[in-house]
């Protein structure tokens, strides 16, 4: 299966994140991503100043395995696969703390770390879903419990390490674990009091509250104690504070990323179109030439007209056929094309394709969808709004991925970003004054925000099924205010 959730990342690009889920019947998975983006014609976006090369420079894409899926009361089991592969990968840097071991116990401690973010994430979801308070005090208790038995069981595994054959900047690494999963939990639970401060029922939340302030001021301790940084009034600090968190992050992710090698997809067929154009254009010079020839006889003042004629006819057809071509391979092939490898292991191949299209050849299902949003009706074909279709498939080889790891790997994500700077650049002023009639009958003026609507429909294939997804960008020229689906 194939999921998507789409965000504001910042003021100017919006993120997509693909989850593309494998059967896990040890067959191949194909699966298929178009969107069409739907983009008002008063934004000046076309195919003469918004080429592929511009559309690839604002798409950003990181590709990334799954993280395994744990419960944190299950994590927090003497048992669990998380605990027991780090513990064993700790006695074994212990007993001999080089290359390979150095690089198993970097492995299982990233893990471990991205694996529990993973876990307290849905844990912290979960329970902002809560439909009762008595449900939602059983999920707090929940929550902050095997959160503690958790962390307690993680740092009592420092002990093994902490001798004199494993040197500081081995056991370093386990404190930078220990400190990213310290502020992980103080920043999802955080978000958590927010929400309950925000809740029109805060107050009936008080002792709930007390229970993940409890938990955030005991983990302020323990950093105290082990010197990991805190915000404080100190700008400068606080800056590179933030700095060494976002280190930290990819630090620990830093194992579920997956290097992709990018070239230009259809290659050698573009090149064999290319030729048959060129010998088609040549084999036509020829005939023309041999026909004249044989007509007029040799240097005539009709033979030379006709070979110069000829020779500008070749290079029309040449070219005239390459663009034929061209256009074939836009609707067969793809753009590009990257191998996905974990270490020295292929398991799948991406591929991605950028064109224009016009109304007329986007899907009826497109369409109906795309006129769901208008504030009137056949809203795309009277502003004339200029349709970009991107196009993704992905293979994945089921066997190679799960042959990769000591955890079971169910398949990647994609966090695509898309930037949109280019498409404010011909918007008007963010606010345009607007004249009214008071109540007292006066003529006033009242500053409205101009807005403007990128419209995206995702349609999404996996194994004979096809679901699909809208949604809308509302814009000013100050940036995006929202993306919401429809």
């Amino acid at each position: 299966m194939i999921s998507i959730k789409a965000k504001k990342h910042d003021s100017f690009s919006v993120e997509f994140k693909f989850g593309f889920d494998c059967k896990e019947d040890g067959i191949r998975d194909d699966f298929s991503v178009n969107a069409w983006v739907f983009v008002p014609n008063s934004l000046d976006i076309n195919p003469e100043n918004y080429g592929k090369k511009q559309f690839y420079r604002d798409i950003k894409s990181n590709v990334r395995l799954i993280t395994p899926v744990y419960l944190m009361r299950d994590i927090a089991q003497d048992s669990s696969l998380p605990l027991t592969s780090l513990r064993r990968a700790l006695e074994r840097i212990v007993s001999s703390p080089e290359h390979p071991d150095l690089d198993s116990y970097q492995y299982h401690l990233k893990m471990f770390g991205a694996i529990f973010k993973s876990a307290l994430r849905d844990q912290a979801a979960h329970l902002q879903n809560a439909r009762s308070l008595e449900s939602a005090t059983y999920l707090v208790e929940d929550y902050v419990g095997s959160t503690k038995e958790v962390l307690r069981k993680f740092r009592a595994l420092y002990q093994i390490i902490d001798v004199p054959t494993v040197s500081d900047n081995v056991r370093s690494y386990f404190r930078l674990c220990d400190e990213f999963m310290s502020h992980v939990v103080e920043m999802r639970t955080i978000r958590i009091i927010r929400s309950i401060d925000r809740s029109l029922n805060s107050g009936v939340y008080t002792d709930i509250r007390k229970e993940f302030m409890n938990l955030i001021l005991d983990e302020r301790r323990y950093k105290t104690e082990n010197a990991y940084g805190m915000l404080d009034n100190d700008a400068a600090h606080n800056r590179s504070l933030v700095y060494h968190h976002g280190m930290l992050k990819k630090f620990i992710e830093s194992e579920l990323y997956i290097h992709l090698d990018k070239k230009k997809d259809g290659v050698a067929v573009e090149q064999i179109y290319y030729s048959i154009a060129a010998g088609a254009a040549m084999i036509f010079a020829t005939a023309v030439a041999w026909y004249t020839q044989v007509k007029y006889g040799n240097i005539t003042w009709p033979l030379f007209i006709v070979l110069v004629v000829s020779y500008m006819l070749k290079d029309r057809i040449k070219d005239l056929l390459r663009y034929y071509f061209a256009h074939k391979l836009g609707n067969k092939y793809y753009d590009k094309k990257a191998t996905i490898t974990i270490g020295k292991n292929r398991v799948g191949v991406i591929k991605e394709g950028f064109d224009f299209i016009s109304i007329d050849k986007t899907p009826s299902e497109v369409l109906k969808l795309r006129g769901r949003a208008s504030s009137v009706e056949d809203e795309s074909r009277i502003f004339d709004e200029k349709v970009m279709l991107y196009r993704k498939h992905l293979t994945i080889d089921d066997v190679a991925l799960a042959a990769n790891d000591d955890y079971p790997m169910r398949g990647i994500n994609e966090i695509m970003r898309l930037h949109m700077t280019r498409f404010t650049h011909k918007m008007d002023n963010p606010s345009v004054p607007v004249d009214t009639l008071d109540e007292e009958g006066n003529i006033t003026s009242v500053r409205v925000e101009k807005l403007y609507y990128v419209n995206i429909i995702f349609q999404l294939q996996h194994d004979g099924e096809t679901e699909y997804h809208h949604f809308r960008i509302t814009m000013t020229r100050n940036g995006i205010l929202s993306i919401n689906e429809i």
